[in-house]
């Protein structure tokens, strides 16, 4: 059996070579696709013996980055990898051009070297000097939220989990949503009301296994926002089949321990529930509870289960909830006061004639038990302020 080391000239044999040339020619194809990524030589050579345009895997990714960058920052980092690249290859893409240009390097036989990669550096050192001041104003941004005592949560996860979606389930706020990879190349953060409590969510570029070094470094400053975050959610797109879904989700958790996210609290949510079953989604959850014991099912799309996430969000990031309940006198209603005294802190108890009020603390998961059945008892529910797990957002928060 041949290795893989006497395939260097194409990256597969001359024989496969060949006769992939054949099928492209028949098929009337434009270029040629590999999903690994090829040394110069090997592009320019099966450039050479097919006459078509070639492009690997890195290339792809590129080129849908810049299909899907909306954003100047986007751009901008997409701009810097390709020429990181440009520069890396500009002495083997140079010699190859003026052996004989193919496609894929036309017009670089006109170029000497060292002018080539010295003009290739100035555009890389103009564009980290714009990305250093778009990377300040961010920083700025960050330091002001917290000042300000902000809780702040990152929306991570493999390209097309799903975190635009519930970005604008939890939000409201329209951010570019459809079945495409990399929807999502630029950060956008808005505020969400999590039982009275202001926090801000942030939905960030998607991951993607074996993603280039290079594509890692040029998104460091954009990625860096999960890394400063209180909390990460983790989408997982648990109704593809259970390697895909496993795959994707130690790719997630490799690459937040790669961009410095180890030892942050990680909430993993299984989106895309509504198209499971009941026994095919306890089966995923089983296998992939291996990995987490804080696995939330949800269907962003159709809101489900969205409270509980909001809930386990809360016993995170919130000690105690601070409410006030008025509920109609009845039996009824003074036996579930007892109940509260016995779930919950009760800091006022105020008797009037045809209702009473109760000022109270109270855990994430047991206020909402309380608002649920306040309201079945035809009583109002009023959240009055949270106690946050960081004692510098709770000092800072009493101070406004």
């Amino acid at each position: 059996m041949r290795s893989r080391s006497s395939y260097s000239r194409y990256y597969i044999g001359k024989g496969k070579a060949e006769e992939l040339a054949r099928i492209a020619s028949e098929l009337g194809a434009e270029r040629i696709i590999f999903g690994e990524e090829l040394k110069v030589t090997q592009i320019y050579n099966l450039a050479k013996i097919t006459g078509l345009e070639v492009i690997d895997r890195f290339q792809l990714i590129l080129e849908i980055f810049h299909k899907r960058a909306s954003t100047r920052e986007a751009k901008l980092q997409i701009e810097l990898a390709r020429l990181r690249y440009e520069l890396a290859h500009a002495r083997e893409k140079v010699r190859l051009a003026r052996i004989g240009e193919q496609p894929g390097f036309l017009g670089l036989g006109k170029y000497e070297v060292d002018v080539y990669r010295e003009a290739v550096r100035r555009q890389v050192f103009m564009i980290q000097e714009k990305l250093k001041h778009i990377r300040k104003t961010r920083e700025l941004h960050r330091r002001r939220r917290k000042e300000l005592g902000f809780l702040s949560i990152s929306l991570a996860g493999y390209t097309n989990s799903g975190k635009s979606t519930l970005f604008h389930a939890l939000t409201g706020e329209n951010v570019p949503i459809d079945q495409g990879v990399f929807t999502t190349l630029s950060t956008t953060t808005r505020m969400i009301d999590l039982f009275g409590e202001p926090v801000l969510l942030t939905d960030t570029v998607g991951f993607i296994d074996r993603l280039p070094v290079t594509l890692i470094e040029a998104f460091r400053s954009t990625l860096e926002e999960t890394i400063f975050a209180d909390l990460i959610l983790l989408m997982v797109d648990v109704s593809e089949p259970l390697d895909d879904a496993e795959r994707k989700l130690k790719c997630c958790l490799d690459t937040l321990r790669e961009i410095g996210a180890v030892g942050m609290p990680v909430l993993i949510v299984l989106n895309k529930i509504d198209l499971l079953s009941e026994k095919e989604l306890n089966e995923k959850i089983r296998v992939l509870s291996r990995y987490s014991s804080n696995l939330i099912p949800i269907s962003a799309l159709h809101k489900i289960n969205l409270n509980t996430l909001k809930i386990k969000i809360a016993e995170h990031l919130i000690r105690r909830i601070k409410s006030s309940v008025t509920i109609p006198l009845s039996e009824g209603s003074l036996s579930f006061l007892s109940w509260i005294y016995e779930h919950a802190n009760v800091v006022k108890v105020a008797y009037m004639n045809t209702h009473l009020k109760v000022s109270l603390l109270s855990k994430p998961a047991i206020a909402e038990k309380i608002r649920h059945n306040v309201e079945s008892l035809g009583g109002t529910f009023k959240y009055e302020g949270t106690e946050s797990l960081n004692p510098q957002i709770r000092s800072q928060a009493s101070a406004r």
